[in-house]
């Protein structure tokens, strides 16, 4: 039984982190920015990684790894980590962490549109019925009824609502193609590809941008690090791995639909540390847009 649900367990274990670090990484991204906080987390992810696997597997860096393994998961860490978490985390900024990973609900039916073109996985009718409802618990929190022609409009900013959008594309396409590279390859080295591989992608990027200052800058803030290294522990180094241990077990949208549970996760903490004031609709948005998860432990 354990074994057997061993995927949709990880894809669990991985809203759970999700959870942890999309909290800690709003909380700092406010204090020192997005930029440098996606940078510095990667460093200290990597650190994580290497130790585990150190002790784990005797190799301090995936030298293990294929050609296919590294073109496939490095092409993965570019999308997800550089190009979709430098969205997601600007959003977090914007919108607000519990918002944001409301919007990364629509991970999963975009996931399991690529993993059907990319793939050839096919889901059920249910399954792909349960996805459509995510997308309706959506509309219910970040759509509502102008006061004055009852037209429906955004409730928050539109830039971070497409921030967190295309956050969303980036992990679904970046789970698509480290299931592709990754095979039967170890999942905590495949996952030290893809850092490596986001990190090279951030220092293009800084070099381009000339922005190295604000790095220094956060390093400098104790505050802002202590909530970088919490995030990225549960972050880089096991939410990432655990969702690669998903997707290695199970289908790639049945995995991330269960890891779209962050929403329902993240309303009492956001309720706590942020002092969010959730309303029902809200809630209640939150709950249809994960419905569909309690689907995949019954089936």
């Amino acid at each position: 039984m354990l074994k057997s649900n061993l995927g949709e367990l990880a894809a669990l274990a991985t809203a759970v982190c999700w959870t942890f670090t999309s909290l800690s990484f709003e909380s700092a991204g406010k204090k020192v920015g997005s930029l440098a906080v996606n940078y510095i987390r990667l460093y200290i992810g990597l650190l994580f990684l290497c130790l585990f696997t150190y002790f784990t597997r005797g190799y301090l860096l995936p030298v293990d790894a294929g050609s296919h393994n590294w073109i496939w998961l490095s092409l993965s860490g570019v999308i997800g980590f550089t190009i979709g978490d430098l969205l997601l985390f600007q959003a977090f900024v914007v919108v607000g962490a519990r918002i944001s990973m409301l919007i990364m609900s629509l991970v999963p039916p975009i996931t399991a549109l690529i993993g059907f073109l990319f793939l050839g996985e096919v889901l059920t009718l249910p399954e792909i019925g349960a996805m459509f409802v995510t997308v309706l618990g959506i509309s219910l929190v970040v759509l509502e009824r102008g006061a004055r022609n009852g037209v429906m409009k955004f409730k928050h900013p539109l830039s971070g609502l497409l921030f967190a959008f295309g956050g969303a594309v980036g992990q679904a396409m970046g789970l698509i193609f480290s299931k592709h590279g990754m095979g039967d390859y170890n999942a905590f080295a495949a996952t030290q590809i893809r850092v490596i591989a986001g990190i090279f992608g951030f220092t293009l990027l800084f070099f381009l941008t000339k922005r190295w200052q604000k790095v220094f800058s956060a390093l400098r803030n104790h505050s802002a690090m202590r909530r970088i290294t919490l995030g990225s522990f549960f972050g880089p180094f096991l939410g990432v791995s655990m969702s690669l241990i998903a997707v290695q077990y199970t289908l790639t949208g049945i995995a991330s639909t269960i890891m779209a549970i962050v929403p329902i996760l993240i309303i009492p903490p956001a309720i706590i540390y942020f002092k969010e004031k959730v309303t029902a609709k809200e809630f209640f948005g939150a709950v249809i847009a994960v419905a569909g998860v309690a689907f995949y432990f019954i089936h």
